[in-house]
């Protein structure tokens, strides 16, 4: 994978939308679209992988389908000045942790957890509490999704089989 900026054009940006509006459209579909042949979208999109453009293709799936019924999102407050590498690896000990970031504001970071049930929620939400340098976390727990289409509202991964057993 590539480091340089990536150089891209309109016909580029057309492939990119129609892949995520629905990543399993043919490359002839797409082509027949935007007017160039199927062999042309694949080395495009070839291109666009192999520079880092596009990061993968995945399927989203309801998340109570694989097991996930509570969702949150969580502030994190570090003592000092806790680096984002070691916020990042905390959160990859987590499965339940879907998303992470570092932000402005109060918090430090904000995560996206997803959990079997809320009791399964309070013990992602202690083993967090456990590293030395959280302070305090303050959770949000979500009630609907007000935009049900959008990937932050779909799963990548299925619960852990063992949830249950992990408390």
């Amino acid at each position: 994978m590539s480091s340089m900026p990536v150089m891209f054009d309109e016909l580029d940006r057309k492939i990119i939308a129609a892949l995520m509006a629905n990543a399993r459209t043919s490359f002839a579909e797409i082509g027949a679209t935007i007017g160039l042949s199927a062999t042309a979208v694949k080395r495009r999109v070839d291109r666009l992988r192999e520079s880092g453009v596009i990061t993968g293709f995945t399927a989203t799936v309801q998340p109570a389908a694989l097991g996930w019924r509570t969702e949150a999102y969580v502030e994190v407050y570090c003592e000092g000045a806790a680096p984002p590498r070691r916020l990042a690896e905390v959160v990859r000990n987590h499965p339940e942790i879907t998303a992470a970031m570092t932000v402005t504001g109060g918090a430090d970071a904000l995560l996206h957890v997803r959990a079997t049930d809320v009791g399964h929620f309070e013990e992602v939400l202690e083993r967090i509490r456990t590293e030395p340098f959280i302070r305090k976390t303050i959770s949000y727990m979500v009630l609907s999704h007000l935009l049900p289409e959008a990937p932050e509202a779909g799963a990548t991964h299925a619960a852990p089989s063992d949830a249950a057993n992990v408390r």
